[in-house]
């Protein structure tokens, strides 16, 4: 079953790879999407994919990359509606 969400993420996640290391991580599991910096230091990505890829997806934007320091992730249900549009930065 396909699903999306929309993840902010707060923490130590700019200046730390964070961008790259979630397009690493979408590719990995053919997810759709994008991941982009906010002025206030969040980071935000969208993810469509299969509903067990997508959970794949947020265990790692939990995890985070070496460098990194997430807090907290918010966690929104949107509806599916990227298509195969590929996982991008902004």
């Amino acid at each position: 079953m396909r699903v999306a969400r929309r993840f902010l993420v707060r923490g130590r996640v700019q200046g730390v790879g964070f961008r790259y290391f979630a397009l690493d991580a979408a590719r990995r599991d053919g997810i759709n999407g994008y991941v982009l910096n906010h002025q206030d230091g969040t980071v935000e990505a969208v993810a469509e994919g299969e509903a067990e890829a997508v959970e794949r997806f947020e265990r790692a934007l939990r995890r985070g990359p070496s460098r990194s320091r997430v807090e907290h992730v918010v966690v929104d249900e949107i509806e599916p509606a990227l298509g195969g549009t590929g996982f991008n930065i902004r």
